[in-house]
């Protein structure tokens, strides 16, 4: 049996953490530690590296929810294969390499960022890893109980209870819990976006911005607007905004942060028309 696990050298961790990082630097409007983020995501996932790869494998299952125990299966036999793939003395290197970028251009606390699903991934780098072949057994089914939807109740409290909680209380309370559940989808496929092909941001993109514009259609008839003069108008001005975003090429922070606004404002029309 290999060492416990490491959450520096859990690629996915890291990547989710980076991803934390630059969420808190847009919240925060500050552009200059959000570039330093985006630069380390740009450097060591993008193209053809090994992190990238890894990170891959470790998505192939922790994306995949509400499956078949048979799907699933299939899923981690084939991640296993790409895995093996993967040369473990480059892949040591290049999380080295990022490991020293996040050190020296960001800070060591970016390891201690709160990643929701950090059980999740630590179950999945522990099946990665292990030696022992019933160790492996039951790593697998734990994985497979995630990937068809089970969750365990005892999943998170198995983290250190007090590094936990700090996570969570240092998150949630200044940002986390601002945050609509579609600002928190928006924000992480916009960082994914610098490390691969940006054609599933770009789908995305549309389909959420037919989603706004459909809602804001349906939001014109809730009576407290279609009979206030000036709210028609800034409806109106937000769907032609919001066409005109359609159109355009690039994900810019100007475009991201009128989207979240969007998202925003949709929720708030139909929280006020409910209540």
């Amino acid at each position: 049996m290999k060492n416990k696990h490491n959450k520096k050298r859990n690629t996915a961790f890291v990547f989710e953490a980076l991803s934390r990082e630059a969420t808190v630097a847009i919240i925060k409007g500050d552009k200059e530690r959000k570039d330093k983020v985006i630069s380390i995501v740009r450097k060591h996932f993008a193209g053809d590296s090994l992190l990238r790869k890894d990170l891959e494998c470790y998505r192939s299952l922790y994306e995949n929810q509400d499956l078949n125990e048979k799907t699933s299966q299939k899923i981690i036999e084939a991640v296993k294969v790409a895995k093996h793939l993967i040369d473990p003395t480059g892949l040591f290197k290049q999380q080295t390499e990022i490991i020293n970028d996040i050190n020296k251009d960001l800070s060591p606390s970016t390891f201690n960022n709160f990643v929701p699903n950090y059980k999740s991934l630590a179950t999945i780098a522990k099946m990665f890893n292990t030696d022992s072949p019933k160790e492996s057994v039951i790593l697998e089914a734990k994985v497979i109980r995630e990937m068809c939807g089970v969750i365990e109740e005892s999943q998170m409290k198995s983290i250190d209870s007090l590094t936990y909680s700090t996570f969570v209380k240092k998150f949630n309370e200044q940002y986390d819990s601002k945050l609509l559940s579609e600002q928190k989808e928006l924000l992480n496929r916009y960082i994914s976006s610098f490390s691969n092909d940006d054609l599933e941001m770009k789908i995305y993109l549309n389909r959420e911005l037919g989603r706004l514009k459909e809602s804001l259609e349906k939001a014109a008839e809730v009576e407290e607007i279609a009979t206030d003069p000036e709210m028609t108008k800034k409806t109106q001005l937000v769907k032609h905004r919001l066409q005109k975003l359609s159109n355009e090429t690039t994900l810019n922070e100007a475009t991201l942060f009128t989207i979240l606004k969007t998202q925003e404002l949709v929720k708030e029309i139909y929280s006020g028309s409910n209540s």
